[in-house]
């Protein structure tokens, strides 16, 4: 049975849905559908281009480990990343100092790209590839409106929420 999720960027109450690919990312998609709902401050992504992501602290979801990875996401995709909180504690980052994340066990970046030609490397880390789990079916260009709005207006209050669609 295809399973969906909700993206919501809360402030500007924009809400995409997606469809999980149980099929190529099972443990990933496990793992998120088991821990959900979960909403994080959102952040529009600085290296990778077209992104929109929220990083998840002392999260109980299980670690799903690599599957279907890909460092050049598409339009539409929504991916999970892991890392310790000392690899997102360079302060050039620009995370608020209430939210310094170095420290963190674990942070999960869960993220979706509304854009062509995304690229996931950091200079810091290198390549970043991630999981990609899902792929938005539905509100995709109301999604990519409100993304173009968290770049170019800012992020500061914006917060996004991914949640289980009921059966």
């Amino acid at each position: 049975m295809t399973r969906y999720i909700t993206i919501t960027l809360e402030r500007r109450a924009v809400t995409c849905r997606a469809r999980l690919l149980d099929d190529v990312a099972p443990r990933t998609c496990a793992a998120l559908w088991d821990a959900l709902p979960v909403t994080s401050p959102a952040f529009h992504g600085k290296y990778a281009r077209n992104e929109v992501y929220g990083l998840v602290t002392d999260w109980d979801a299980a670690e799903p480990g690599p599957e279907n990875t890909s460092i050049t996401p598409i339009p539409r995709d929504v991916m999970w990343f892991s890392f310790s909180g000392d690899q997102l504690g360079n302060p050039a980052y620009g995370y608020e100092a209430e939210s310094d994340n170095r420290g963190a066990n674990r942070i999960v970046d869960l993220a979706i790209f509304y854009g062509r030609n995304n690229l996931l490397i950091n200079g810091d880390q290198g390549w970043v590839p991630g999981n990609v789990f899902a792929e938005i079916t539905d509100g995709y260009d109301e999604m990519v409106a409100a993304c173009h709005s968290v770049w170019m207006d800012g992020a500061r209050g914006e917060t996004i929420t991914f949640a289980r669609v009921a059966d």
